[in-house]
């Protein structure tokens, strides 16, 4: 026995605390009891001590379902890059409204695919109080006063060359002119009776212009949902399809306003300058390709964080799930527990429906 009366360290134990202090990790982030005294999968045998200590839980209320909508009646338009996802009619819409509420889904969310003539270089019929998506959240609201609607900001389905902004004569999307048609907008859903705007843009200002704006005007109750880390990716295709903006696109790309794939850093401060503007939640977009960034930026802020799994993702694992590579609902679920694993409160998936019913199945 040492001086002191104390006994020595079991020499087990000045291993394990040697291997902490080696890889820089405290000794309460696992047992410092080696085997055989601690088996960890003594906590794995059976389904019910797995779910005993599950650490992340998947529910309905993690959802919130993206929506491509458009003019017409009983018109149903699939997406061919996206199976299963559809362009609806107004009076389609609302059965699948419905079936959000009974599932338990607390949001929709609105994606319009504007009328080609509709479509000019400076977006204006983002501006029509009586344009397609306010007259699909007064029909909701009216119809479905408990579900949640929220509505993209942003000019790419309004504009003819598919840019989120308006142009100068040499290309360049216009930041602060931008801004201003964004903000009346945004006002526009707010008037309608939007619960929340979600600024999907990426110009610099326009958090902080569109919450004045919608104080201003008495619009107090309206969230602000802010893309706040949304990334230039390869990813989107698919959903530039379904809101037909790909095609007016063409081989430009968005890199002088969405954020660098290569950068996270940055990201921490397009959501503190959000959250300084007004923003209530901030998104980070793709999903599952920038988990790291979703839980920095949990870590960082602790606020209502979300990601939105893109049409990409969606396409992938469809794809995969097709061809018999991999388990469709399985792959499903796991990529949906990644999202909340990481830190997002929610995720916007086009999951949302199938997910939500096989957790009320079980």
């Amino acid at each position: 026995m040492p001086p002191g009366g104390n006994l020595a360290p079991d020499p087990r134990q000045r291993k394990a605390a040697a291997w902490h202090m080696a890889h820089n990790l405290p000794m309460h982030l696992s047992s410092p009891t080696p085997f055989p005294a601690n088996r960890p999968r003594r906590l794995r045998r059976d389904a019910y001590t797995r779910n005993l200590v599950r650490e992340t839980v998947l529910t309905p209320h993690d959802f919130i379902y993206p929506v491509f909508v458009h003019e017409g009646t009983n018109l149903r338009v699939p997406v061919p890059s996206m199976p299963g996802v559809e362009r609806l009619s107004l009076d389609l819409l609302l059965p699948v409204a419905e079936e959000c509420v009974k599932l338990g889904i607390p949001v929709l969310a609105l994606f319009p695919s504007i009328d080609t003539q509709l479509k000019t270089p400076d977006g204006k019929e983002a501006l029509n109080p009586d344009g397609l998506v306010p007259r699909v959240v007064r029909k909701l609201k009216a119809e479905f006063p408990g579900l949640g609607v929220l509505t993209d900001v942003a000019l790419d389905p309004y504009t003819s060359h598919g840019q989120d902004g308006l142009l100068d004569d040499t290309g360049y999307i216009l930041n602060d002119e931008t801004v201003e048609v964004l903000v009346g907008q945004a006002l526009a859903h707010a008037g309608a009776g939007v619960d929340m705007v979600a600024p999907s843009d990426m110009m610099d200002g326009r958090i902080g212009a569109i919450r004045e704006a919608l104080e201003t005007h008495g619009h107090i109750h309206t969230r602000i949902m802010a893309y706040s880390a949304k990334y230039a990716s390869a990813f989107y295709g698919p959903f530039r399809d379904a809101v037909g903006s790909s095609a007016n696109l063409g081989a430009s790309n968005k890199n002088v306003y969405q954020m660098d794939p290569a950068n996270t850093d940055e990201a921490l401060r397009e959501v503190a300058l959000d959250l300084a503007e007004g923003a209530d939640m901030v998104m980070v977009k793709p999903g599952m390709p920038y988990l790291d960034v979703v839980r920095r930026v949990k870590d960082e802020f602790r606020v209502p964080t979300f990601a939105y799994q893109v049409s990409g993702e969606y396409a992938m694992l469809k794809a995969a799930a097709a061809n018999g590579w991999l388990d469709h609902d399985k792959v499903m679920m796991e990529s949906l527990l990644a999202f909340k694993r990481a830190g997002a409160d929610g995720v916007l998936t086009y999951f949302a429906l199938d997910a939500a019913r096989l957790l009320l199945a079980k």
